[in-house]
């Protein structure tokens, strides 16, 4: 993973910018191609990746550098005289990658943005579930692209519909100094990530329908494939449910039946059940049918705070 991750979202936008700054085409035509495809693709690459890892501000450091090459490159070649059209080998060669990218990250690019539109299905607002801190959107949205829980929308496949309830989840990462989630590429102490220990807030009016908070924390990238919610509360807000995963062994403060108002604490950010590293999994769902699994209700939207939050954007939790 930690070399895929390298060689997607740092070696490969490092090369194609390399690649506009020190070898820019030779004609009109080809450098505008060259310019708008690099340009296109890491646009594409900040929407679809994760920028968790590494961390969340490098795409605009790759934005500033393709512009610094684009703007660069009239004063080091002049405009004047050079040709409309690539000539030789070379030249058509790098006409023919840029309209690559522009293929490429022009359907990734437009699929991201597609994400974020709400799902076709009734939207809960809530309000802020945290506390103090800054988080980052993981996953999030309304396609596979940039979602994938979505997956478990699919009906056909038997092991998805024990958590279909989950379908429009959002995770959020921790962002600490420096906008990075951890002390370290991917330490195993889950205490060494910004969102280990965060407060967990009620994001609305409603009892408690199930909690839960004996389960443990897992080591990095350790986790729980059976036990998948964790340490989890479950919040009955009208006819919709809140569902709260992956908190903190010991953390969780309330019992079912109980009724809580918004701003109530309820918990922390932990490691348990199927979390390969610390983050809080939320979503709403209608309530499972007695006996069914408890997040096997159907699916609904999810908006905090009037937003519908989609992977890369950023919450900031409540100070109050």
């Amino acid at each position: 993973m930690t070399a895929t991750v390298l060689a997607i979202q740092v070696l490969l936008p490092l090369a194609l910018l390399l690649w506009l700054a020190l070898l820019p085409a030779g004609s009109l035509s080809g450098f505008a191609l060259q310019a708008v495809g690099t340009g296109v693709f890491l646009f594409a690459l900040a929407r679809v990746a994760q920028w968790a890892v590494p961390v969340w501000w490098l795409p605009w450091v790759f934005g500033g550098l393709w512009l610094v090459a684009v703007l660069v490159w009239p004063l080091r070649k002049g405009v004047t005289g050079l040709p409309l059209l690539p000539s030789g080998l070379w030249g058509w060669s790098g006409l023919a990658l840029s309209l690559v990218l522009i293929g490429v990250g022009g359907w990734y690019g437009v699929r991201a943005m597609a994400g974020q539109s709400l799902p076709p299905v009734e939207v809960v607002d809530i309000a802020n579930p945290f506390g103090p801190g800054h988080y980052l959107v993981g996953h999030g949205g309304s396609n596979t692209l940039v979602n994938g829980h979505m997956r478990t929308l699919d009906a056909g496949v038997d092991r998805f519909l024990p958590w279909r309830g989950q379908s429009y989840a959002v995770d959020f990462f921790g962002l600490g100094p420096w906008g990075l989630r951890a002390r370290g590429w991917r330490p195993a102490d889950p205490g060494a990530y910004a969102i280990f220990g965060a407060e967990l807030r009620a994001p609305c009016d409603g009892t408690v329908a199930a909690a839960e908070g004996r389960m443990p924390d897992f080591e990095v990238p350790n986790e729980d494939a059976v036990n998948r919610l964790g340490n989890h509360v479950i919040m009955r807000c009208g006819a919709a449910e809140i569902v709260f995963a992956h908190m903190r062994h010991g953390s969780v403060t309330v019992v079912p039946g109980d009724q809580l108002a918004v701003g109530d604490r309820i918990g922390e950010v932990g490691n348990s059940g199927a979390s390969t590293e610390p983050h809080l999994h939320i979503h709403a769902q209608r309530p499972a049918e007695a006996g069914a699994p408890p997040i096997s209700g159907e699916p609904l939207g999810l908006r905090i705070d009037g937003r519908f939050l989609v992977r890369g954007d950023h919450l900031v939790g409540s100070d109050g």
